[in-house]
């Protein structure tokens, strides 16, 4: 027996297809072949590494688990449709904002500030009499900063104020997301 015929021979031992005649035969080769014995004994601890096993292992999961898996794998999928087509909608109403409209919006802020420096520098009249004008609520603003920035100062200063600022800040965040999530369905 040639030892290419005796490694076929023990694969197909290993499998179990082999007959009870060959099994001798090969056994009789192993005897004399060194190297058929070693290949055999590198195919058992390999079998032995991997874990092979020599026998079909069967699920224990019911059937009746598998349906309820498969189903609530439709449900998620559903799920995900459907957000997959409000996230489209949403953008579809958020077209209004294209790239033009972003752009006639910086022009725009551009040239109304070109405006009033070219109103300052070639009408100083005109926008005294508006200050003028505008001088109560002018105070009124700079009042208010000069609160707003004691206020900060103490913030700032004081890390108890700060903390509890910042979880004022989080909680009102929580309750706007809260109030403007999509409506569930009972």
């Amino acid at each position: 027996m040639r030892c290419r015929d005796a490694k076929f021979w023990l694969t197909a031992q290993r499998d179990n297809d082999l007959a009870q005649p060959e099994v001798s035969t090969i056994q009789e080769h192993l005897k004399d072949c060194t190297a058929c014995r070693t290949h055999e004994q590198n195919q058992q601890r390999l079998d032995l590494m991997l874990g092979t096993p020599s026998y079909r292992a069967f699920s224990s999961i019911s059937t009746e688990r598998i349906m309820r898996a498969v189903e609530r794998q439709k449900r998620i999928t559903q799920q995900l449709e459907d957000l997959r087509r409000q996230q489209q909608t949403r953008i579809a109403r958020l077209g209004i904002l294209t790239p033009r409209f972003a752009a006639f919006t910086y022009l725009s802020i551009g040239l109304i500030s070109l405006s009033l420096l070219a109103l300052f520098i070639f009408n100083p009249g005109l926008v005294v009499n508006v200050l003028a004008l505008l001088g109560d609520v002018i105070d009124a603003l700079v009042t208010l900063v000069q609160y707003l920035q004691t206020g900060l100062a103490l913030v700032i200063h004081d890390n108890w104020l700060l903390s509890g600022m910042a979880l004022v800040l989080v909680i009102m965040m929580g309750m706007w997301l809260r109030l403007m999530r999509h409506p569930q369905e009972a």
